[in-house]
């Protein structure tokens, strides 16, 4: 007959493990002996080692005891059923961990790769992390809304940035951004970008298929993200406009971000 530390030394537990099957049910508790003790025999035994088996291989304590009752086939389809669970179960961890691992990459987490791509090539021209705030909420917000559409955006201006003359307008676009909206070199960065404009006029004036222009949720939700724009960049926009609308260009298609 064994003592309660000398059955969890034997099968490899601790006592308070033993004690804790005790509280749930799952291991009998002996009546204590003429000197005081606990005393285990072998059926205790080989209890215990059958728990800790179920227990080292996942099955979690409340299955335990309708397992140690379960006759073959119902032990069985029991384990079974807790070998689905745990598939489950580590189904959503890989998942989760798969997001996790994303975390890494910073931006993918949050847009398509196309975008992402475009994030990291705008970064590449110089924009600093606060102007760069202002790009990442606008596309995050139109890939939320136009998901198919805002991936074709990316890759279309990917491909204008091959153009370094575009690269250029970009950088002097996100330079101006702390101008005084006084200042005289906005007519030139203006007449950049609406000289940029009539050249590539056919382009620029395409307009991406099955989009609404007029979306009240999509444009109430980037409006409100740029209601803070720079006067400089409104400064901008009206001589963009004045200067288009004198050559009989499409204002829409004359800004650069």
């Amino acid at each position: 007959m064994l003592t309660i530390g000398q059955l969890a030394d034997y099968v490899g537990v601790t006592v308070r493990a033993v004690r804790h099957y005790h509280q749930r049910g799952l291991l009998p508790e002996p009546e204590r002996d003429a000197s005081g003790y606990r005393r285990y025999d072998a059926d205790a035994v080989i209890s215990l080692i059958r728990i800790k088996a179920l227990a080292d291989a996942g099955v979690p304590l409340a299955q335990i005891r309708e397992l140690l009752a379960a006759g073959p086939a119902e032990f069985a389809d029991a384990v079974a059923g807790i070998d689905k669970t745990m598939a489950a179960h580590i189904r959503a961890l890989q998942a989760q961990r798969h997001r996790i691992a994303q975390l890494v990459a910073g931006d993918r987490l949050f847009v398509p790769a196309e975008i992402a791509d475009l994030f990291d090539l705008i970064r590449s021209l110089g924009i600093s992390p606060q102007q760069m705030q202002i790009e990442r909420d606008a596309w995050i917000l139109l890939a939320a809304r136009f998901p198919g559409q805002a991936r074709q955006w990316a890759r279309d201006k990917i491909a204008a940035f091959a153009d370094p003359e575009f690269q250029e307008l970009y950088r002097a676009y996100y330079e101006v951004s702390g101008w005084d909206p006084a200042d005289p070199r906005l007519d030139k960065v203006a007449d950049g970008i609406v000289d940029f404009a009539e050249r590539h006029r056919a382009d620029l004036e395409k307009q991406p298929a099955g989009v609404s222009l007029d979306d009240p949720v999509a444009m109430a939700l980037l409006l409100s993200r740029t209601a803070a724009m720079p006067p400089s960049w409104e400064r901008l926009e009206e001589l963009c406009h004045e200067k288009a609308r004198a050559r009989g260009l499409n204002v829409q298609t004359t800004g650069i971000s």
